[in-house]
C-alpha cells in the first residue's frame, strides 16, 4: 500500500474522530455536515458600482526623511529616491492590474525642506501616477 494513502487515510479518520469529539459542543457541525449546506458567505451585490481608491500616503519629515506609508524609504540626502521610485511603479502596476484607482496623498511637516517635496514629485512622475493630494501636517 501507498504511503500517501496511508496518509490520507489517517488524516481522514483523525478529522472524523475531531468532529466527533467536538460535536457536543457545536451542535451545527453534524447538522451542516451532513445537509451539505457548508457554503460560505460570497459576495454582496450593489446597484450601483463602488470604486475604492488604493490610497498611499508619502510623508516627508523636517529632516528631508521621506516616508512611504510611515514606514522611512530611501535616505534623506538622495535626491533620486530609487526605492520609493521603484515602488511606486509596482503599486501603479498593481492598481492597474486590480482595475483600481491610485492615489498619493503627499503630507509634509511645515518646515520639510520644499526640494524635497520636489523629489517625490520626481518619482511620481518616473512612476507615471497622476493622482495626487497634498496636505501639510500643522502640528494642531
Amino acid at each position: 500500500m501507498d504511503v500517501f494513502a496511508i496518509a490520507c487515510v489517517i488524516f481522514s479518520i483523525t478529522g472524523f474522530l475531531l468532529l466527533q469529539r467536538y460535536a457536543d459542543t457545536r451542535s451545527q457541525t453534524w447538522p451542516l455536515l451532513i445537509a451539505g449546506n457548508t457554503k460560505l458567505p460570497g459576495n454582496a451585490t450593489t446597484s450601483a458600482a463602488v470604486d475604492f481608491p488604493d490610497e498611499q500616503t508619502i510623508g516627508i519629515d523636517s529632516s528631508g526623511q521621506v516616508l512611504l506609508n510611515d514606514a522611512p524609504i530611501d535616505a534623506p540626502n538622495d535626491s533620486d529616491l530609487p526605492t520609493l521610485t521603484d515602488t511606486l511603479k509596482r503599486l501603479k502596476q498593481n492598481a492597474e492590474n486590480a482595475k483600481t484607482t491610485l492615489l498619493v496623498t503627499i503630507a509634509s511637516e511645515p518646515k520639510a525642506p520644499y526640494f524635497r517635496t520636489i523629489d517625490v514629485l520626481n518619482a511620481l512622475a518616473a512612476a507615471a501616477i497622476d493622482n495626487v493630494t497634498f496636505t501639510v501636517d500643522d502640528g494642531l
